[in-house]
């Protein structure tokens, strides 16, 4: 093909919008390697900014669809990439020694009150975002009671060593290709953890400082429940691009959720959006019973202006998976809450992505690299 016919196939996907981002795939630098051959094959990446984006295919169908327009091609061969870009970190702590090296997001996944299923979130919100592609930590911050090693099955603890310069560290282990750290590694069986205030801020500080995490797209945060000590220190520790709101549908619940929003609020770090946990149940004879009421994480959703990313149903299956150390998205994928927690990932990733992008206010970026062959 001629150079103009080169210039024709970038001016066709300059057509094509991220329908997220609300710009073209060019303009967003979404376009890589871009090669147009004489026999009139066009083959080029496209580079989301999350492997887990929910219109991928959608994307890729656009583009493809685009590009064919173009007199003299023949046929379209796209690869799909994508780069988890640092970004859309906010809160009291966004600037708080620059975060985590190496993570590019931290999720934390926060209810007001305990028994909702957070931790059950946690865990498979983690583990739908390894499924997708992309490199997760789930660090363990309910000090407390820590329940993350047994629910993702981790059977080594995390390996101690010493950095030149950062002193001793700890390597965490890895799960279902999410690295894991808690509390739970450090104590002793029904050891109970005694600590007040100090202590726990220190332990924190470890986790944040004293863990070498390597290179992750996603560090997703499992907080006890409430408003207390743990909230509140890592707020001002670490950058947060956003918390998901844990609940459960009656108004017991929804009483101290409301408490974790307006905390999140006061903090600076916004409410990426709520789920709402054991929903319903579905019974031998095929009818859902609301068995603890209905209607509350839409009402919540509504008050606080945030999404309600997904309401999840009370399944004996997922109880299980977490008393074996096998999310519900490994044991049993084909399974209806295996696929809405895939979901639930997949809106989350969107709406960082959405976030991170509309942080970055620098100016059109730099076209990627371009051939002709």
């Amino acid at each position: 093909m001629k150079k103009a016919d080169f210039d024709a196939v970038l001016a066709a996907l300059r057509t094509v919008n991220d329908p997220d981002l609300k710009k073209d795939l060019v303009t967003l630098n979404m376009v890589r390697d871009l090669k147009v051959f004489e026999d009139g094959k066009v083959s080029f990446r496209i580079v989301l900014t999350t492997p887990a984006c929910p219109l991928k295919e959608q994307i890729k169908e656009d583009a493809t669809r685009a590009v064919k327009t173009v007199a003299g091609v023949s046929t379209v061969e796209i690869t799909m990439d994508a780069e988890v870009k640092r970004g859309g970190t906010v809160g009291t702590g966004a600037t708080a020694a620059n975060g985590i090296p190496g993570v590019a997001h931290i999720i934390a996944v926060s209810s007001g009150k305990g028994g909702v299923g957070k931790s059950t979130v946690s865990v498979n919100l983690a583990t739908s975002l390894a499924l997708e592609g992309a490199r997760v930590g789930l660090l363990d911050a309910d000090i407390y009671g820590p329940n993350i090693p047994t629910m993702m099955g981790v059977t080594e603890n995390p390996k101690l060593y010493v950095d030149p310069e950062k002193g001793e560290m700890f390597m965490p282990p890895s799960s279902h290709n999410v690295k894991v750290m808690s509390m739970g590694f450090l104590i002793q069986g029904d050891q109970p953890v005694i600590w007040r205030g100090p202590m726990l801020h220190n332990i924190l500080n470890q986790f944040c400082t004293k863990v070498n995490w390597g290179e992750l797209d996603y560090l997703v945060l499992d907080l006890p429940p409430g408003t207390g000590d743990v909230q509140l220190s890592l707020a001002q520790m670490l950058p947060m691009t956003g918390a998901v709101i844990v609940t459960t549908p009656q108004e017991i619940s929804l009483q101290d959720v409301r408490k974790a929003l307006n905390m999140w609020e006061k903090v600076k770090v916004p409410a990426l959006g709520v789920v709402e946990n054991m929903s319903y149940f579905t019974g031998d004879d095929g009818k859902q019973y609301r068995i603890f009421g209905e209607g509350g994480g839409e009402m919540l959703s509504r008050k606080f202006n945030t999404a309600l990313l997904t309401q999840m149903p009370l399944v004996p299956k997922v109880r299980e998976g977490g008393d074996e150390g096998k999310p519900i998205v490994v044991k049993d994928p084909s399974s209806e809450s295996a696929k809405l927690f895939r979901e639930l990932a997949r809106k989350v990733a969107q709406e960082v992505a959405i976030r991170s992008s509309k942080a970055q206010s620098s100016p059109a970026l730099e076209i990627g690299s371009f051939g002709n062959s």
